[in-house]
């Protein structure tokens, strides 16, 4: 692996990661969210990443196993349980979350930057914001290994990726920084944790960078691309997709993962 390979991934990972950092400025200079807009800019980031996994990033896994293997049959079964890995992986990590401080359900709380909200109500929104910066701090590691490998791999799939990543990464962000701004009143503690949430991305893809450095192969490669692809798969499936028909009509999100879709396809094309 090249230095300059290194970086440019690393650079891309941190550049996903702290997005939640632009959803935390949305958050402060925004009367009101655009929630149609964000549930377009959601099913966009959705159907980059379920189309790059689909059809670029777990065939790229099964040439790599495929060579290292020897054999067709063995490649393929090892591709396909290394998928699934990825999918266990992070749907363990998000289960191991608490539900009411779960990343993946912001759309409530981004609700709440467009109303008052009771003093009463200070102390508990200080937790909530706090517990949320730690919830998204644990779900965007996984995330920030998947661009680091994806742009280590092939730097043409890491762009795409690292846009639908830190798309997805606004509205956590809101999610943070929210709460914490209510409750304190001060925008550079909210905007610091929401910040500091996004951190755990460019952390991930260290640790991408000492096993891959380490146990550099094409197994090694082959089975992190295809835990790549499940992990965003999953992430498309279970978070953003849903949090997008929240915030928007059923139509938007699907026109979103369309488009997304297709601008995805249009890239690859492009390389060929």
């Amino acid at each position: 692996m090249d230095t300059s390979s290194v970086l440019f991934a690393f650079a891309l990972t941190a550049f996903a990661g702290l997005a939640t950092g632009i959803g935390s400025a949305i958050a402060f200079f925004s009367r009101r969210t655009n929630t149609r807009f964000l549930s377009i800019s959601l099913g966009f980031s959705a159907g980059v990443m379920i189309y790059v996994s689909m059809v670029e990033i777990f065939f790229k896994a099964k040439d790599s196993l495929v060579e290292d293997l020897g054999s067709v049959r063995l490649g393929t079964w090892a591709t396909v349980l290394s998928f699934f890995l990825g999918i266990l992986v992070i749907a363990l990590i998000d289960k191991l979350v608490p539900s009411y401080e779960n990343p993946h359900e912001p759309s409530h709380r981004i609700e709440d930057m467009n109303r008052d909200v009771d003093p009463k109500r200070f102390r508990q929104l200080y937790r909530m914001g706090l517990f949320t910066a730690l919830a998204i701090a644990i779900h965007n590691f996984p995330e920030g290994l998947a661009t680091f490998a994806s742009a280590l791999k092939d730097p043409t799939l890491g762009i795409p990726i690292a846009v639908a990543i830190s798309i997805h990464n606004i509205p956590e962000g809101i999610a943070v920084s929210i709460p914490i701004y209510y409750a304190t009143g001060s925008k550079k503690k909210a905007f610091f944790y929401s910040f500091a949430s996004g951190l755990s991305e460019p952390l991930g893809a260290i640790l991408g960078f000492f096993i891959l450095y380490w146990f550099f192969s094409d197994m090694v490669f082959g089975i992190l691309f295809a835990a790549v692809a499940g992990i965003m798969v999953f992430i498309s499936l279970d978070e953003l997709l849903p949090t997008a028909r929240e915030f928007g009509e059923h139509h938007l999100s699907i026109y979103g993962l369309i488009a997304g879709m297709a601008v995805m396809a249009l890239s690859l094309l492009l390389f060929i």
